[in-house]
């Protein structure tokens, strides 16, 4: 086989190409000629003969010279219906031309006296009750044991007790302004649990608030009721601008961000590949070696969060008419509580103090917004009132319930001793989070009038609380010293509570009821949906061709009611040792206790009324706002010093331990599979 150099074989490829074209232009220049000079006897030929087309009329649009206009559309009259055999067709009628109107043919037809002539009112579908009831129950328990860095010793404190932290909790617990509640069951449950609350804040309101015995000189208690809230409270204060959570808490880990930017602006190690950590020894060009030494602990970080929203939009009306009470009952209960008792060797006094105050917050927001001051000039520019209706009938309760229950329990009480190796050590005992979400959204219907023929009840309810244990003891081992840079902390920890409650409808939408409202009530409990000439020439409904109508013969009943706990024990118990052999001084340490977070944020969306509220029984309003913060101490760590109770609890390994109690068998023994098993994954790691 010849092969060619690369040139050779390019201009071979181009003259063949060359020559494959000159050839295909050639054939199809002959197969041309060919085809039109062939005979085509097969065709039988006819003379063409051009047409003389012309259209001498312009085309115009349809008119069918039909000189009609349709006249405006009245209420047909009143068709009785005739005793006799012989049934009778309904009169056939138009569609209401109302972008509001939701009747299409009618199928009954009453008269209204009052007005003199025909009104049309057909029955429709009316929304159904909603009930949710959710409960979401987080827990996490990561007590972690460990022994690193090669001190020869054990550390075996007593551990904290799960029973102590619950016991604790219960008592900051029961010390809420409102009690624990069973969840109702029935509409009479529901009445029941909304009286019992508002008398419970009333007599929170009235009564002097005392603090826990073992709270803090000065505990923050705050309590505001009226009949109408607004504006956002922040600890006690009314503020313009309320705190934002990212601000101060960020799920991003931004120290990350911060430690790359620093990396940048220090020198690479070259023996560093960019798909992995960078190692922890350095080779000078001398051909010296320096490890970074250094020991890192983690006890803390955790982040506990419970979030829930609620939009109860299910169902409201421009006019609202209820014969019996209308009670509405709005709250938000938030408290803060810390237990924060720390025991520091004073070795550690020369370390870099790392901390950050902890910061406790409570923001609660009530909100209103007023439909009827976006609509004034609106309905008093139109004229007309509405002289037909729909129906829709609830025979019995209408029920409007959201439960939520939103729990966390987190257990991160780590005990460990810590000595230096010669090496980088990193020691990550918290840095956990656990959270809760729920989110509902509910649409039904919307209604001109609603007529309640019981009583209304409403009630938006928040309920907040944080618990936080963060009592750690780090002791030094006797013996211990370092002579390289040390930073320690244990606080820097955030309790945040924020609550919103956003009502639809005005504070002042309130008026008694007229004599047209309440006959018209009772021709609904009768049977007969007629509406008063007082309810259709009622300036709320001024504009409106028909009236769309729900009637409730018995209560409405609307409670939105969200109960949010965090609690999280974070009691860390920490020995610093020196190594058993070769001991190390000069490491770098760093000891972070705290840095815990716990977030509970509520929002409900509560629609009452798009206008007037008409009251026929009494009319109770009340909005409470309880806020606290609550600093208790373990009075056994007050006082003491934590080397003694670190060295205390610390016990020297020696051969003869070590060998204690070992018997020599003669036979092998298996080992259970089960004793094998670790409950976390650290105590599997440096176990």
């Amino acid at each position: 086989m010849t092969t060619m150099d690369k040139i050779t074989e390019d201009i071979s490829h181009f003259i063949g190409l060359f020559q494959l074209a000159v050839e295909e232009a050639q054939l199809r220049n002959a197969y041309g000629d060919f085809s039109y000079y062939a005979s085509k006897h097969h065709l039988n030929s006819q003379p063409f003969v051009p047409d003389a087309f012309e259209a001498p009329y312009d085309f115009v649009g349809f008119d069918p010279e039909v000189n009609y206009k349709a006249p405006s559309y009245t209420a047909p009259l009143w068709h009785p219906k005739l005793s006799g055999d012989i049934a009778h067709p309904p009169i056939p009628t138009v569609g209401l031309d109302d972008s509001q109107d939701v009747i299409d043919h009618p199928d009954h037809l009453f008269l209204s006296a009052q007005l003199g002539r025909a009104s049309l009112v057909r029955t429709i579908e009316p929304p159904g009750s909603v009930a949710n009831y959710l409960v979401q129950a987080a827990s996490l328990s990561d007590d972690d044991t460990f022994s690193v860095g090669g001190s020869g010793m054990v550390f075996s404190p007593e551990a904290i007790d799960k029973a102590e932290i619950l016991e604790a909790a219960r008592d900051a617990l029961d010390a809420s302004p409102l009690r624990e509640f069973a969840r109702p069951g029935s509409t009479t449950e529901i009445i029941d649990l909304i009286d019992s609350i508002a008398a419970e804040l009333r007599g929170l309101a009235a009564a002097p608030l005392v603090a826990p015995e073992d709270a803090g000189n000065q505990p923050l208690f705050f309590v505001k009721q009226s009949d109408v809230l607004t504006g956002t409270y922040v600890n006690g204060q009314i503020v313009t601008v309320a705190p934002v959570l990212k601000d101060y808490f960020s799920p991003e880990d931004e120290t990350d961000e911060e430690d790359a930017a620093a990396a940048e602006d220090e020198p690479r190690n070259e023996n560093w590949e960019d798909d992995g950590p960078e190692p922890n020894v350095v080779v000078s060009p001398d051909g010296s070696i320096t490890i970074d030494d250094r020991v890192e602990f983690v006890g803390g970080n955790n982040v506990a969060v419970n979030e829930a929203v609620v939009n109860n939009l299910w169902t409201g009306a421009t006019v609202t008419a209820v014969v019996g009470n209308h009670v509405e009952v709005n709250a938000i209960v938030q408290t803060n509580v810390i237990q924060d008792s720390d025991a520091i060797t004073s070795a550690l006094e020369d370390w870099t103090k790392g901390d950050v105050p902890t910061e406790l917050f409570n923001i609660a927001t009530f909100e209103r917004t007023d439909p009827l001051e976006d609509n004034a000039d609106v309905a008093a520019a139109t004229s007309g009132f509405p002289s037909a209706w729909a129906v829709a009938e609830i025979k019995g309760d209408l029920v409007i319930t959201n439960w939520l229950e939103q729990y966390i329990f987190m257990s991160d009480n780590d005990i460990g001793i810590l000595s230096s190796s010669g090496v980088t050590t990193n020691v990550i005992a918290g840095d956990n989070t656990s959270a809760n979400h729920t989110s509902i959204f509910e649409l039904s219907k919307r209604y001109d009038l609603i007529i309640v023929g019981g009583s209304l009840y409403d009630a938006s309810i928040i309920h907040q609380t944080n618990i936080l244990f963060d009592n750690d003891v780090v002791g030094a081992v006797a013996g211990f010293e370092t002579a390289g840079h040390g930073t320690v902390s244990h606080g820097s920890n955030l309790l945040w509570n924020e609550a919103l409650i956003r009502n639809v409808g005005g504070g002042d939408r309130f008026g008694d009821m007229s004599e047209g409202y309440a006959e018209t009530a009772q021709d609904f409990a009768s049977g007969a949906y007629r509406l008063h000439s007082d309810v259709l020439t009622d300036p709320s409904f001024a504009g409106r061709g028909a009236l769309s109508v729900l009637y409730v013969s018995g209560d409405l009943v609307n409670i939105q009611y969200i109960k949010q706990t965090a609690i999280l024990g974070d009691s860390d118990q920490i020995a610093l040792a020196m190594k058993a052999v070769r001991p190390d001084s000069d490491a770098e340490w760093s000891i972070a206790t705290g840095g815990n977070t716990l977030i509970n944020a509520a929002a409900i969306v509560d629609l009452d009324s798009f206008g007037r509220t008409y009251v026929g029984g009494e009319q109770y309003s009340q909005e409470t706002l309880f806020q606290a913060e609550l600093i208790t101490h373990r009075p056994e760590l007050l006082g003491l010093d934590p080397n003694v109770l670190v060295n205390e609890a610390v016990l020297f390994l020696d051969d003869a331990m070590l060998n204690d109690g070992a018997h020599a068998t003669d036979h092998f023994t298996p080992p259970l599979h089960d004793a094998q098993y670790q409950h976390d994954g650290m105590q599997h790691m440096l176990g």
